[in-house]
């Protein structure tokens, strides 16, 4: 049976993923605990352990309001960790749903 990893298994996306994705495969649910994307430097560790099929990055630095004063671990969790995922799942021929949000702002705009 084909094994799916839902990253952030316990949020509101990656929870209802990982019961779509239960009818037909057998699902990998982690949370910070299990996949810490804040050290990215164990990532590609974990995912050998984990050997998935398919990876749904649904995990993600959310606190928009303090983002600002944690640039750093956003930008750990939010690209530097999907990235190591990629390189990770390419080599593999693993396919990766990456899933984003609306907050997204390039700098460039006088309004949020």
């Amino acid at each position: 049976m084909t094994r799916v990893l839902i990253t952030g298994g316990s949020g509101q996306i990656g929870s209802e993923a990982a019961s779509r994705f239960a009818a037909f495969a057998t699902v990998i649910a982690t949370d910070r605990g299990r996949l810490d994307l804040s050290q990215p430097s164990a990532l590609a560790a974990r995912l050998e352990d984990l050997a998935p099929d398919i990876i749904v990055n649904s995990a993600a630095y959310t606190a928009v309001d303090r983002a600002e004063d944690e640039r750093d671990l956003a930008f750990t969790v939010n690209a530097e960790s999907p990235a190591v995922m990629a390189r990770w799942a390419a080599a593999r021929s693993v396919p990766l749903i990456h899933l984003s949000t609306d907050y997204v702002f390039d700098g460039s705009g006088a309004q949020p």
